[in-house]
């Protein structure tokens, strides 16, 4: 009685939801788990604010752990369709939050600039030149959208890269449960932008498509890592196939989608090409222990 007492016992915990725990993570996979709450506390804050105008600290205060606000972001002006889709964002990314916490420790909210002339210098950077006025991702719903290309997609590939590296079944599985619904955030922003990619962006003159074609190259600079980022429209050579210059969805010669390491993310979200060296949308630099280790090697 007392075994068949505890098989019945374990087959419950097995089946019920949300029960996960440090107990049953791997000590190797800890950190891999924590390190992506640097984006997700980014994007929760950036669709949160951007929708509704305010930000964790008022919709999921616990899961702040106590970190600082965000610096500078505000409600966007969005039509009424674009608002809808960034508030169904911003939930899920507060269930992702959730989620990582239910499994591993995690740790305080980072400080985040996510105010206008943060976005405005990541723009000029991939221009290669400050645009004037400089860009600013509140103004109206296709800035918001273009902004929105910085955030989901650096994560969906952060996941891809820690899949392969996770032993535990409970880290696989919540690491794949992020990466289905980072990917379909990014195709999501990705198609209604590719619906404009031949409109112009006020007051630039500058098509959408280049745009985000700009940010996808910038993106591979700062990464050190060759190509693992692409624009809405590229050379057919780079198409799927090599049949098709469009590109509503990224991917590799086999449209598999592109991996990141930690520390290839960190040189993108921080600006610098270094993971040592914080600043962008980070300030202060990330947490966890992946990137406090290279803080401390500055």
């Amino acid at each position: 009685m007392a075994v068949f007492t505890r098989v019945f016992a374990s087959l419950i915990l097995l089946l019920l939801p949300g029960l996960y725990s440090s107990t049953s993570v791997p000590g190797s996979d800890v950190d891999l788990l924590e390190f992506p709450l640097n984006l997700e506390y980014l994007e929760a804050e950036f669709f949160l604010f951007g929708s509704l105008g305010y930000g964790l600290d008022r919709v999921a205060p616990n899961l702040t752990l106590g970190g600082p606000a965000p610096i500078g972001a505000k409600k966007a002006n969005l039509d009424p369709f674009t608002n809808d889709v960034v508030l169904q964002f911003a939930w899920q990314e507060v269930g992702h939050l959730r989620a990582i916490k239910k499994t591993v420790k995690g740790f305080p909210r980072p400080l985040l600039d996510l105010s206008a002339g943060s976005f405005a210098k990541v723009i000029d950077k991939a221009f290669g030149k400050p645009l004037n006025p400089p860009f600013d991702p509140y103004a109206n719903s296709i800035n918001y959208l273009i902004a929105s290309y910085l955030v989901p997609y650096v994560g969906l590939t952060g996941y891809v890269g820690a899949n392969p590296k996770l032993q535990g079944a409970v880290s696989k599985r919540l690491v794949a449960g992020l990466l289905g619904v980072e990917s379909g955030q990014d195709a999501v922003i990705r198609a209604l932008l590719y619906e404009k990619a031949n409109e112009k962006v006020y007051p630039y003159g500058i098509p959408v498509a280049v745009f985000t074609n700009k940010i996808s190259q910038l993106r591979n600079t700062l990464g050190h890592a060759g190509i693992k980022d692409e624009g809405l429209v590229v050379p057919k050579a780079l198409g799927a196939e090599g049949k098709i210059r469009g590109n509503v969805l990224a991917g590799d010669e086999n449209s598999v989608a592109y991996d990141r390491t930690p520390e290839e993310i960190l040189r993108i979200v921080y600006g610098s090409g270094d993971e040592r060296v914080p600043g962008g949308f980070y300030p202060k630099g990330g947490d966890g222990q992946i990137a406090r280790s290279h803080l401390h090697k500055a």
